[in-house]
């Protein structure tokens, strides 16, 4: 006889409903901006945004800092404690006021040995970086510093991410717009003038980002190509 078939509880894609399953090991915490998480120091704990906005910089020998990676709301980080990373290799501050959840080490490999849900959760988590990090060498190796600039500022606002959020401002310096997408700041200087002359953003100290910046990007507008300063 065929057995009936059996019915599959759907995968709760609430990251929040997951984290609440971890009972020990879990703290959260609100960071005012501006604010250091953790610096280049022991690793054992990951972290989850559940609101706000995180820088991650490195500091060579030298004393020159630079920023890798910006992370936002819903995206982990520090999760190197859990493949033996002992020491951080980053810095972490915050960019805006954040309220942030800590997991312990334990508690978190923990979960996801036990929680095939939550496992799934996180490994989506990994692989989406992971893209995003390849899409970003590309960016670097193809794309003009105008165009990366350009995407940089679209991702920041929120256009065309997954659930439609609200666009928000951006408050990030030139200093540190140029070098995440690797350039330099007279270049992203001359780029913001050109982008506010047509049109595609107002730019007062706070950057904000209009849609038609997303369609010059989407349409590959000659405007947009590649005319740096002598």
């Amino acid at each position: 006889m065929q057995k009936p078939p059996r019915s599959v509880r759907p995968v709760e894609s609430d990251p929040r409903k997951f984290l609440a399953q971890i009972g020990a090991g879990r703290s959260t915490y609100d960071y005012k901006k501006n604010t250091n998480i953790f610096v280049q120091a022991d690793a054992d704990s990951v972290f989850y945004i559940q609101d706000g906005r995180v820088k991650v910089t490195v500091t060579s020998e030298q004393g020159k800092e630079a920023i890798v990676a910006i992370l936002e709301t819903g995206q982990f980080f520090g999760e190197g404690c859990l493949g033996g990373q002992t020491h951080r290799m980053a810095t972490t501050r915050t960019l805006t006021d954040c309220r942030l959840i800590s997991i312990e080490k334990e508690s978190m490999l923990e979960a996801l040995e036990n929680q095939p849900a939550f496992s799934k959760f996180f490994m989506s988590h990994l692989l989406n970086r992971n893209s995003r990090i390849e899409g970003d060498i590309i960016d670097q190796l193809f794309n003009s510093s105008e165009k990366r600039l350009a995407r940089l500022l679209l991702f920041l606002a929120n256009y065309g991410k997954e659930g439609s959020p609200p666009i928000v401002p951006i408050n990030l310096s030139q200093e540190a717009l140029a070098e995440i997408i690797g350039t330099t700041r007279s270049r992203v200087s001359f780029f913001m003038n050109k982008f506010r002359r047509l049109g595609w953003i107002d730019y007062n100290g706070t950057i904000h980002v209009h849609r038609s910046l997303l369609t010059a990007v989407l349409h590959d507008r000659p405007e947009i190509r590649e005319n740096e300063p002598s």
